[in-house]
């Protein structure tokens, strides 16, 4: 009987762990952990980022995405701010969506480097890279909507203020925002479904998007979407508040403090996001992947400067994250007074000191003149 019952156990956890294998491999397909095989290949480009840089970005980033979280829900609770909740709730959902960014992928990145920059030696079943890819995808998508979410929702406050207030209500911003979240989510989610791929990225330290394995079921497809979603978000910012930017009469009857973050805003994003974007497009053309980078067989010259411009552009859109915050607290309408205010007291030093320049010269040409004429009659 006590055998039969050791039987049976056993014959259970076969089962369970069969399971377990069948579940963690839906969640881990389409992930390639293709080993980067001489590692040493361009590795100056890398070598000299310790473990300090990742933590450096991570702490800056918690430290002013959390801030901007304190000062949005303050402004967001005055009763003087009505007209400017639906965009306070976008900038605040902003930096929601940096904070998370940061805390679920900083750790990871600084595991990666702690183990000598080789993933394999923290993630050995794909999982980990998927996750990391998911969370890359999602974050950085929601990010371009979101700003674009605030370019058309100013827009709409300044060209239409009468249909504005009427119609668009928090309610109505928490909906559209929730339906975002959500959308971005599915879309990161397809390389799990099949559609896609996440892979390794040189110099082995993240997970991203694979750019040039076209025999994955739609992963050129999947690629070019998240880049031309991405490119089109930053158009739609940049037209809205060019639009916007023209209705000066309309611009008067709204504070510009909001104008000047979402600019501030608008050009951060331009910088950071826009080489990735394009880059990614001319690798996916050229069927070329950065994990390639750590081979042999592609390290030639062309190869080499667009490996080494991906892993720029791949920091630069991480530095978004820290960017947003700090651009929201330092253009605040507080400090742009105090700005104001020392920026015009250096105009009326630097003008007063021309005034007395300029008296200064003219007495000493009264003088040259006085001297001639004295010179002149000396001699007659």
């Amino acid at each position: 009987m006590g055998a039969e019952l050791t039987e049976l156990g056993y014959l259970v956890l076969l089962k369970i762990h069969k399971r377990n294998v069948v579940v963690l491999t839906m969640l881990c397909s389409n992930v390639s952990l293709a080993p980067l095989e001489n590692n040493n290949v361009n590795d100056s480009a890398c070598r000299t980022v310790s473990v300090g840089f990742p933590i450096t970005m991570m702490v800056t980033g918690l430290v002013g995405n959390s801030l901007a979280l304190i000062l949005v829900y303050v402004s967001y609770r005055r009763k003087e701010n009505r007209r400017k909740k639906s965009f306070l709730l976008c900038i605040g959902s902003l930096a929601l969506t940096d904070l998370f960014g940061q805390l679920m992928t900083s750790p990871i990145v600084i595991s990666v480097y702690r183990a000598g920059r080789k993933w394999e030696n923290i993630d050995t079943d794909g999982c980990l890279c998927s996750f990391f890819g998911v969370c890359m995808t999602t974050f950085g998508l929601c990010a371009l909507f979101l700003a674009s979410a605030m370019a058309i929702e100013r827009a709409m406050a300044i060209t239409n203020p009468h249909w504005y207030s009427n119609h668009m209500k928090t309610s109505v911003t928490k909906q559209i925002l929730g339906v975002m979240f959500l959308l971005v989510l599915l879309f990161a989610l397809l390389p799990i479904a099949g559609v896609g791929e996440y892979q390794k990225q040189w110099p082995g330290t993240w997970c991203f998007i694979s750019t040039g394995d076209s025999k994955v079921p739609g992963n050129t497809v999947f690629a070019v979407t998240f880049a031309a979603l991405g490119i089109f978000s930053l158009l739609v910012t940049l037209s809205c508040n060019s639009g916007a930017s023209q209705s000066s009469k309309q611009w008067e009857r709204l504070t510009t403090e909001t104008v000047i973050q979402l600019m501030g805003i608008m050009c951060v994003l331009l910088i950071c996001w826009s080489p990735l974007l394009v880059l990614m497009l001319k690798m996916i053309y050229n069927q070329m992947s950065s994990h390639e980078c750590g081979l042999s067989s592609t390290a030639n010259t062309s190869r080499t400067l667009d490996c080494n411009f991906f892993l720029t552009a791949i920091r630069l859109a991480s530095l978004n994250q820290i960017l947003d915050p700090w651009v929201y607290l330092l253009l605040r309408e507080i400090l742009l007074r105090k700005f104001c205010i020392v920026a015009n007291a250096v105009s009326n030093c630097s003008t007063e000191d021309q005034k007395g320049t300029q008296t200064v010269l003219d007495a000493l040409n009264k003088q040259n003149q006085n001297g001639n004429k004295l010179g002149i009659n000396q001699s007659n």
